[in-house]
């Protein structure tokens, strides 16, 4: 049935969906039917020519238990064998891969198109590599995508359930050994999240590849602070289907504004219900999927799970072929029962970012942060503007224009030796405002070289001219800066019981503005890091009055700030910001 929260949901109309074979795909033109794409077929010019023989089971309608029919490409070997499944759950478009907006994208990227055969959905995987490897690769369209019945959600509940049903329709089929995984990146990842903590019967595995786990805290609200323009792209990338509804999240934003609402907490994938196996891909970079995947990986209830942390964008590190080899390992050995020794693959591996293009990584543990790591509290000190082990004795408060320059002020720290930070880092904040009652803060923490440069590096392989414009103030999901962090004043409450010393968490239950004059205290929580610092390179922190990484992809607005007057950051005594850092300690540094 439709899940109660929907009642609650705000809709738009859908996009009309365009069926011309063109515009979402050569393969997209809807007919129901069975097709052999023979071994060396080209789908189309620039892409990769099939592996094998694919039998493709095109337009197949599944029907989910309130009577909805969603409709799915199934990409099969050309065997007798029962095979296990993948499954690439979106709503971009299950016949995607070969429509312009697409090819362009990765074109623009560096990655061009030859390294996937045209049939791979956006963000998933390839069918034509899997299907060679004796697996089936199954893209559906969401309710309420092209063809699919029904009325489009995002995240939640709705997802999860028919998720569900999807899966053990699959387990049902004559092809199927029984066995299904979910994978991908972006939206695949966080889909995964909802999915399988829905706890289907034949769900095997899972491998979440960058993904989301809060609707609120990680896209709609960071911080508390309002963002709609991601949301607004994501929507318009939604292939939606003719005369449907869609969910509106950027309406629910203006109706439910706190993260106790019905439609919020629906959101909020619970990682604990999740038991399957799970090889979960995370990067220090990425601003919109960096803190749920690492939150989503840390409460796992799976008790066989790893952790590999990689130093680059989430589509060239999905497509790489040597990833691509080693998920197969993990595939192979849970859906094909392979003894290929996967269970020895160590439960943790880290990256070391330091922006020479000597990044290490790769690194084995245990479990993140390493043992090794001490928490290492930098003082601010408002008179020196150096970051000190020790606060200073009498506060030395510290004023900027929010609406002059540089609307922000910053510390720094120079190393003698050098100096590892692998883990979470947090800023305590104690502020003030002059003339308004709230304030929104964005934290940046920086690596400068021994010149005085501030470095960063990109993510993706094009380093053009086109993308240096694209990145220089803005697109941080394509260039790294830095560890970050943003809390909207007003919306400081920490849930007691979720936060730790370590990582604090937000209630985001209520508004308190503040008062002429009154001084708070401000705890914000910064995007994991693995940095290293040679000797005489500086770590900078800013606190600044706007987002100092810019927006997320080229083309897209970062979030507005509701910043007015003077902001004043208190620096010693009884009022000591600091920003605390997970240091390696140095007698066991690698």
């Amino acid at each position: 049935m439709v899940v109660k929260v929907t009642r609650n949901m705000e809709f738009s109309p859908s996009f009309d969906y365009i069926d011309d074979g063109i515009e979402h795909g050569i393969l997209s033109k809807f007919k129901t039917k069975e097709q052999i794409l023979k071994k060396g077929t080209t789908i189309a010019e620039g892409f990769k020519p099939l592996e094998c023989d694919i039998r493709m089971l095109k337009d197949f309608p599944v029907k989910l238990r309130d009577g909805i029919t969603i409709y799915t490409d199934i990409y099969l070997p050309c065997t007798k064998d029962k095979v296990p499944t993948l499954i690439a759950w979106s709503p971009y478009g299950k016949s995607a891969g070969t429509a312009p907006r697409y090819k362009n994208l990765f074109n623009m990227l560096g990655m061009g198109n030859a390294w996937n055969s045209g049939l791979t959905k956006f963000e998933a995987p390839d069918p034509a590599y899997w299907c060679a490897h004796g697996y089936a690769v199954c893209n559906p369209d969401m309710r309420g995508i092209a063809h699919s019945e029904g009325n489009t959600t995002m995240l939640g509940t709705q997802e999860g359930q028919d998720g569900y049903d999807l899966i053990e329709w699959i387990a049902s089929q004559e092809w199927s050994n029984g066995k299904t995984a979910l994978t991908g990146t972006s939206y695949l990842a966080f889909s995964q999240w909802y999915i399988a903590a829905e706890q289907p019967p034949h769900l095997t595995c899972i491998n979440p590849t960058e993904g989301l786990s809060d609707g609120y805290r990680d896209l709609a609200f960071i911080g508390g602070i309002p963002d709609k323009n991601f949301i607004e792209r994501l929507q318009i990338n939604h292939v939606s289907a003719k005369n449907a509804q869609r969910e509106d999240l950027t309406k629910e934003m203006e109706s439910y504004p706190l993260a106790t609402a019905e439609i919020w907490r629906d959101k909020v994938a619970d990682a604990s219900k999740i038991t399957v196996p799970a090889f979960v891909i995370a990067s220090y970079s990425n601003t919109l999927h960096t803190m749920g995947t690492f939150r989503s990986w840390k409460n796992l209830g799976s008790k066989e799970k790893w952790l590999r942390i990689h130093d680059r964008q989430e589509w060239p590190y999905y497509y790489d072929n040597e990833n691509t080899e080693e998920l197969r390992r993990f595939f192979d050995y849970y859906m094909l029962e392979k003894e290929n020794n996967w269970m020895e693959t160590p439960k943790v591996r880290y990256s070391i970012i330091d922006f020479h293009g000597t990044n290490t990584t790769d690194i084995p543990d245990e479990q993140f942060p390493p043992v090794e790591v001490i928490n290492k509290k930098y003082y601010f000190s408002g008179i020196s503007r150096n970051l000190t082990e020790l606060a200073d004795e009498k506060d030395f408060p510290l004023a900027y224009d929010t609406q002059g320059l540089p609307g922000k002020v910053s510390f720094q720290v120079t190393f003698e030796e050098e100096t590892k930070f692998i883990g979470y880092p947090k800023a305590k904040l104690f502020m003030e405002v002059s003339g308004y009652d709230d304030l929104d803060v964005f934290v940046l923490v920086q690596k400068i070289d021994k010149l005085g440069n501030v470095l960063s590096e990109f993510v993706v392989p094009n380093h053009g001219a086109a993308l240096q414009d694209f990145t220089e103030n803005g697109a941080s999901a394509l260039r790294y800066k830095g560890s970050w962090g943003r809390l909207r004043a007003s919306m400081r409450h920490l849930d007691e019981g979720l936060s730790t010393d370590t990582i604090p968490a937000y209630s985001f239950d209520r508004v308190e503005k503040l008062t002429k004059g009154e001084i708070i205290e401000l705890d914000v929580v910064l995007s994991p890091i693995g940095m290293s610092y040679e000797a005489g390179e500086t770590l900078r922190i800013i606190i600044s009055s706007k987002d100092e990484l810019g927006s997320v992809m080229p083309g897209t607005p970062g979030c507005t700030p509701d910043n007015k007057g003077i902001h004043i950051l208190h620096t010693g005594g009884e009022k000591a910001s600091y920003v605390q850092l997970p240091l390696l300690n140095k007698h066991n540094n690698n």
